[in-house]
């Protein structure tokens, strides 16, 4: 097998942070040894999450087994997703925004067309839907739980309860036509044919629309972690997949 080096496109601070977590961990559960140390083992994760590389890869590139990879890949995601803020946490930190950007967007999973509920229409592929709060910046605040592709985004929306946090709190939210009905202080644009909007609701579409744009840099920084634009991971570690990301991503800089 060939081996050549590589490079991540990460700071030093993402590898700093997670090592730093990561030897946090091994004190509390009294590790004696490893094959790795906690900043090689750090590099491994960041080199998964962000290049998407195969535990096969990783394992020729540290010199270690298949199987070690996935204990130690595993374990790191699971570090960094404990760590990720939950709504409420979100909600105090949107409190203190002029508004904030509601958006959804679909995680590619590998399926086959036998698995219906992972099938988006809208997107005409399979996948899992993922709600994402920015501010006006386009900086993610937080990011949902995933559920299956097939679920739309106001579903998604109401049952994580994202809409009932925002109304307790006053915080005015943007978001598209796939939130239609939300109410609260959930804002969307006029629904209907363009040509059939009077030129007053042609004009706040635009503005609408505007507001909206940001928010895609949030879904830019997260789709920049390459492993998220084809998960092949069982569906019931995508959530914390995400988290982890969400949790490096508001605590180093990329």
């Amino acid at each position: 097998m060939l081996v050549y080096p590589s490079a991540i496109d990460l700071s030093s601070a993402s590898l700093q942070f997670l090592a730093g977590r990561l030897t946090v961990h091994r004190r509390q559960i009294g590790t004696r040894w490893r094959r790795l140390t906690a900043g090689r083992q750090a590099l491994l994760v960041l080199a998964h999450l962000r290049c998407g590389d195969t535990y096969a890869r990783l394992a020729a590139g540290f010199a270690i087994g298949i199987a070690t990879v996935c204990r130690y890949v595993h374990e790191g995601i699971g570090v960094l997703a404990a760590l990720a803020p939950t709504l409420q946490q979100a909600m105090k930190t949107a409190a203190g925004k002029a508004f904030v950007i509601l958006d959804g967007t679909l995680l590619p999973i590998d399926r086959v067309a036998a698995d219906r509920p992972y099938y988006s229409g809208k997107h005409k592929r399979h996948g899992m839907n993922v709600q994402v709060l920015a501010d006006p910046f386009g900086r993610i605040l937080w990011a949902s739980p995933a559920l299956p592709g097939a679920v739309h985004d106001i579903k998604a929306a109401r049952t994580h309860s994202i809409i009932e946090a925002l109304a307790s709190c006053g915080v005015t939210c943007w978001a598209d036509k796939g939130y239609q009905g939300a109410g609260g202080t959930v804002r969307v644009p006029y629904r209907g044919r363009w040509k059939h909007l009077s030129h007053g609701q042609q004009a706040v579409n635009r503005a609408h629309a505007k507001i909206r744009a940001l928010g895609e840099r949030a879904m830019a920084t997260l789709k920049n972690w390459r492993l998220l634009r084809k998960l092949r991971c069982s569906t019931t570690r995508i959530t914390h997949t995400a988290q982890a990301i969400l949790t490096l991503t508001l605590n180093t800089t990329t």
